[in-house]
């Protein structure tokens, strides 16, 4: 696991690359799923959480269109810890969150298989499905339509000479 050193000038120090970093760093380091932990470099203290609150609150102020917790669910949020038994939320919002996570993956997923081929190979494709359908079914018609002809034929019923219509 990857150690970050939060310095008293409030610097993040990455132990392995041996170079200072930002809150973006870190980011970009969370999206790829690559494991850390931010400890104060003075008394060894885990702060990863408090990092993370911050990569959070620098997200949410950057992007205004990207706002993940709206005002109410903020206040919603600190209601939360004043319960005198709090709801198992951690739980609840890291279950809820990976199921969403992965909806989406999968979605991502479907979309890019349905794009793979462009709009005209997929219309040459469902026509020559199409094609394969309907010559199938007129071979299968045709076959049966000779066969019940030539049955029709044969048991049609013979007019008798002494019969006459009057």
């Amino acid at each position: 696991m990857r150690v970050i050193r939060k310095y008293a000038n409030r610097r993040l120090y990455d132990t392995q690359q041996s170079r200072y970093v930002t809150l973006e760093d870190l980011r970009q380091l969370i999206l790829d799923e690559e494991p850390f932990r931010v400890e104060e470099a003075k008394s060894g203290e885990d702060i990863t959480r408090t990092i993370l609150l911050s990569i959070i609150i620098e997200q949410e102020q950057a992007d205004s269109e990207a706002e993940v917790f709206s005002n109410d669910l903020l206040a919603k949020l600190i209601r939360v810890y004043d319960m005198s038994s709090p709801l198992p939320l951690a739980r609840y919002l890291e279950q809820g969150t990976q199921l969403m996570m992965e909806q989406q993956k999968r979605m991502q997923e479907q979309w890019q298989q349905a794009m793979r081929h462009s709009p005209m190979e997929l219309m040459r494709e469902m026509a020559e499905e199409n094609m394969r359908f309907w010559q199938k079914t007129f071979h299968q018609t045709g076959d049966g339509d000779e066969k019940s002809e030539k049955k029709n034929a044969s048991e049609a019923p013979k007019k008798d000479d002494n019969t006459s219509e009057r």
